[in-house]
């Protein structure tokens, strides 16, 4: 990595208030399509759903999806599938293949003992980043992680993660609100990584009258770990019904803005109210005059500064659900991007498998 990337990633200034977020360039973004997946559909012997992940390689055409599945249903895997994005739209979803994970012994994860979460390619080995939220639960604490494995499932590596990462009895990532997050930057040089939500020690969590502020973490692709800034999430957009309190606002996806910038990214913020629905906002993100926080307490940092660039309610998307991927999809002869997103469903009968194509200028 050279001297000029290292300076724009580990740069630091004196701190100060972000940006407002601003509000988004009209039509800068569009719907281009949207294909839901049949619930419980069986392929490879495996009930697919839980598609919390998903990402794009352009040498086959095919995605990869990563299933959130704990084990439980079928084995920790991720999925290949064919999805037309062209200028006419979206078409169906065909999946091609589906693979399990393997531990290090080569065994597979046995139930509840992983809580996949995101997925990449990676773009100099082809092998495959993917993280998972570890567990709070009573007495069990089980950290995340950041892991590598090769295109067969096998376990290729284990990245280190900041110690307050780390799942401590007073400490470390709320339950479900850990490592959600990753993409490539830098030319595939680095590893970004965005927790969902606030660590316990970090305040508490976003509520419709305020929002909350969580980490984003950068690494080398070897894994030493070089800055993590302060990511500062919306409040929520309406409170739970009839019941107050149950509503929550989190990071559920992180995407570089270009593949070679290691300053700007996509941050995909998904808010929901119980009685209320969800609600997906896209975020461009700048990092170059956030202040390092890497292990520090958050007080007096500057967090990064966010623009926003769309909202699904706004773009007129029907019945948003639980979007927690996205990926950069092939190019338009327009010129334009395509972004396609991917609801994970909870595999619950009354949610949707919901993949959404987006057009950007």
């Amino acid at each position: 990595m050279g001297r000029r990337v290292t300076a724009v990633v580990l740069g630091t200034v004196l701190a100060g208030a972000c940006a407002p977020a601003g509000a988004a360039e009209p039509g800068a973004v569009r719907v281009l399509g949207e294909q839901v997946v049949a619930h419980d559909l069986d392929f490879g012997g495996t009930v697919v759903g839980g598609l919390s992940g998903i990402d794009y390689r352009p040498a086959t055409g095919e995605f990869v999806l990563l299933s959130d599945d704990r084990s439980e249903k079928n084995p920790a895997r991720f999925y290949t599938a064919r999805i037309p994005v062209t200028d006419d739209g979206m078409g169906p979803v065909e999946f091609t293949g589906t693979t399990p994970l393997r531990r290090q012994d080569g065994s597979a994860y046995p139930p509840k003992s992983v809580d996949p979460e995101d997925i990449r390619v990676d773009p100099l080995t082809g092998d495959y980043l993917w993280t998972q939220e570890g567990e709070r639960a009573g007495t069990v604490l089980a950290d995340p992680s950041v892991r590598l494995a090769h295109p067969d499932g096998g376990f290729g590596a284990e990245l280190p993660i900041p110690e307050n990462e780390r799942m401590r009895a007073d400490s470390g990532p709320r339950q479900n609100q850990a490592l959600e997050a990753a993409t490539f930057a830098a030319g595939g040089t680095l590893v970004v990584t965005a927790l969902e939500g606030p660590l316990l020690t970090d305040g508490p969590t976003a509520t419709p009258t305020t929002g909350a502020t969580t980490r984003i973490t950068v690494q080398t692709r070897f894994g030493p770990l070089l800055a993590q800034y302060a990511y500062p999430l919306e409040p929520v957009f309406a409170d739970s019904r009839p019941e107050p309190g149950q509503a929550s606002n989190g990071v559920t996806a992180i995407l570089s803005v270009d593949p070679f910038d290691p300053t700007r990214f996509l941050v995909l913020e998904r808010a929901f109210a119980k009685g209320v629905g969800n609600r997906v906002r896209l975020f461009e993100v700048d990092v170059t005059q956030a202040s390092n926080v890497l292990d520090a307490p958050l007080s007096g940092a500057r967090p990064v500064s966010k623009r926003l660039v769309a909202d699904l309610t706004d773009l007129g998307v029907e019945a948003v659900d639980n979007v927690e991927g996205m990926t950069w999809g092939p190019r338009l002869s327009s010129g334009e991007k395509t972004l396609v997103l991917v609801a994970d469903n909870n595999f619950a009968a009354e949610q949707r498998t919901q993949l959404i194509t987006l057009a950007l200028r």
